[in-house]
């Protein structure tokens, strides 16, 4: 056997995939197709304040230039004292957060303890390693998990990328198509010791910013009745934020001029 040689302009660098197309294409990886509608999801974002940390994410899902769904879920609890909040193919990171949470009750049942955070926020990147072929192929995922640590009783927020490196935040994390939008609406507005409704105040109004900026990022509808999810973690454990109550802080933003 001989090794092929190419010539300069003809040479597939270093992908495997494009070597097999030039010396055996009978063999060759498929491709995704690219018409091959993928729903997506966006913007989320974690900050922390006094009590713990709270997670947000819009509710608009995407497939290319179309809204797929007006109304989707991207913030879940992983326990009761952790979450957290997907970006990327819907499909997959869905799933990936039910088998998360599934290892994690299955943890505690066999080993009659509760996984510590730094155990979750590690196994969760395991996951998100480990779907790297699929992320190759278009269908990444890239989530954000953050949890209240009942061992130095303060919040914590972890983020990932797309080989399942995680990396620990200290203050506020966003990620998806409106992250950087949104990321900049909570870097401005982010002190130490927020309080609760600061905090819920603060994400609500950087999702708004990144829906002004951002065709994938969904603002909050009060026609439609549509709100972000909005999730505290703190000592209590995880509470969603009822939409009632988001509602009327949207409302009185809006009646401030803050988001006009």
């Amino acid at each position: 056997m001989t090794l092929p040689i190419f010539t300069a302009s003809g040479d597939p660098g270093p992908s495997f995939a494009d070597l097999l197309k030039r010396t055996r294409p009978s063999d060759a990886l498929p491709e995704r197709p690219h018409d091959l509608a993928i729903t997506h999801g966006t913007t989320v974002l974690g900050v922390r304040y006094a009590d713990g940390v709270v997670m947000a994410g819009d509710r608009r899902a995407t497939s290319g230039n179309l809204i797929a769904h007006k109304t989707m879920e991207k913030v879940f609890p992983a326990d009761r004292f952790s979450g957290v909040a997907i970006a990327g193919a819907a499909g997959p990171a869905v799933e990936m957060v039910k088998l998360f949470q599934l290892q994690l009750e299955h943890y505690e049942k066999v080993e009659g303890a509760v996984l510590s955070l730094e155990g979750k926020a590690n196994q969760l990147g395991q996951m998100v390693r480990n779907n790297l072929p699929a992320a190759m192929q278009g269908l990444a995922v890239v989530p954000l998990f953050a949890g209240y640590d009942v061992r130095r009783q303060e919040g914590r927020l972890f983020e990932y990328d797309v080989t399942g490196g995680r990396y620990e935040e200290q203050h506020h994390v966003a990620s998806g198509s409106g992250s950087l939008h949104a990321g900049t609406v909570v870097k401005l507005g982010y002190r130490d010791g927020l309080s609760r409704d600061e905090a819920i105040d603060l994400v609500v109004h950087a999702l708004y910013r990144a829906a002004e900026e951002d065709s994938a990022t969904g603002g909050p509808d009060l026609i439609r009745g549509i709100f972000p999810v909005v999730a505290t973690i703190s000592a209590e454990g995880y509470q969603r934020v009822d939409d009632t109550e988001l509602r009327t802080r949207v409302e009185a933003i809006v009646a401030g001029g803050a988001l006009g």
